[in-house]
Order: C-alpha cells, then sequence, then structure tokens
C-alpha cells in the first residue's frame, strides 16, 4: 500500500473553522473573483479550494444546504454531476491533468472539513505531482496562484452553454 502525504493540509485542519457556512458565504459575496465561484448553474455552482490538494482543485456544490446528497432533489443531483464532467474536460483541457481524484467526504469521521454542505471535490492529478517536498521538507510547491488558476480556467467555465438539462 501506498502512502499520500498532504501535511500543508494541516493549517487548514488545525487553524481555526469560521462560524458560518464557506460555500453559503461564498455565494453571498456577489464576488465571484474573490470567492473563486468559476461557474454558477440553476441548481448548483463551481469553487476553486481555498487549500487545495493541487492546482486546480474545483468544488462543485448545490446552492441549496443539505449535508448530505441523498436530500438532493434528481435535478440538482444530476447537475452536479453534469458540471463535474464538464469541469474534468476544462481541467484537462487547460491544465493538462493526467488524472483526476474525485468524491465527496461525508460526515466529520469521513474527513468532511465542511460537513453540513455537501460538494463534490475534483482534484486534477499529474504524473510525480507528489515528490520529496511535501513528503520530506513538510512544505507543498504550487507552481501557480490560486488566482493565476482562477483566471486561467474561467474563461472556459464562462463559456458553457448547455448541461443537456
Amino acid at each position: 500500500m501506498k502512502n499520500v502525504w498532504a501535511p500543508w493540509r494541516i493549517e487548514y485542519i488545525l487553524g481555526e473553522k469560521p462560524d458560518y457556512c464557506i460555500f453559503c458565504h461564498a455565494l453571498d459575496q456577489k464576488n465571484d473573483a474573490k470567492t473563486y465561484i468559476l461557474y454558477r448553474g440553476k441548481h448548483s455552482f463551481i469553487i476553486l479550494n481555498a487549500f487545495p490538494y493541487n492546482n486546480g482543485h474545483l468544488m462543485v456544490a448545490p446552492y441549496q444546504h443539505q449535508s448530505c446528497p441523498t436530500k438532493l432533489d434528481q435535478e440538482t443531483a444530476l447537475e452536479i454531476h453534469r458540471l463535474t464532467q464538464e469541469s474534468i474536460r476544462i481541467l484537462r483541457s487547460v491544465l493538462k491533468a493526467e488524472g483526476f481524484n474525485i468524491g465527496m467526504n461525508l460526515g466529520k469521521v469521513a474527513g468532511a472539513g465542511v460537513e453540513d454542505h455537501v460538494h463534490t471535490h475534483i482534484v486534477p492529478r499529474w504524473n510525480g505531482d507528489t515528490n520529496f517536498m511535501p513528503v520530506l521538507g513538510d512544505t507543498k510547491v504550487f507552481p501557480e496562484y490560486l488566482k493565476a488558476s482562477y483566471d486561467k480556467l474561467l474563461p472556459k467555465f464562462e463559456a458553457i452553454t448547455d448541461l443537456g438539462s
């Protein structure tokens, strides 16, 4: 079995958590560039993770504040899936991602940092993206600022016109 280490995330894990939902708060700001919201759909939205595992780490979340995907209506669930598909296409095209980790962490015991607002993580991966720096140096090297990733991805997300719903 291989171990994957992400010690740079300890700042988020041990840091003080806000007393509000980060997803609802981002939506309420009405400033997508500041909150890194890349796309607003009919039922859900795409946002860059502020504490990413890799460049381009996105999250797809419903507007509806729910803790579990079983509580979402079918239209919302379908849109989340379609936005996940579109995100993969865009990350492959723009960032040349070679693979992806995709999933949800439901509940604290499953590793959810935000338990009350369900969201899907889409983490682009590249061959060799985990190297000696995080493992030995307790440092994660990101080759690009979050704002630069946002600016690079935004035009492709703005071009989404039809999700077939």
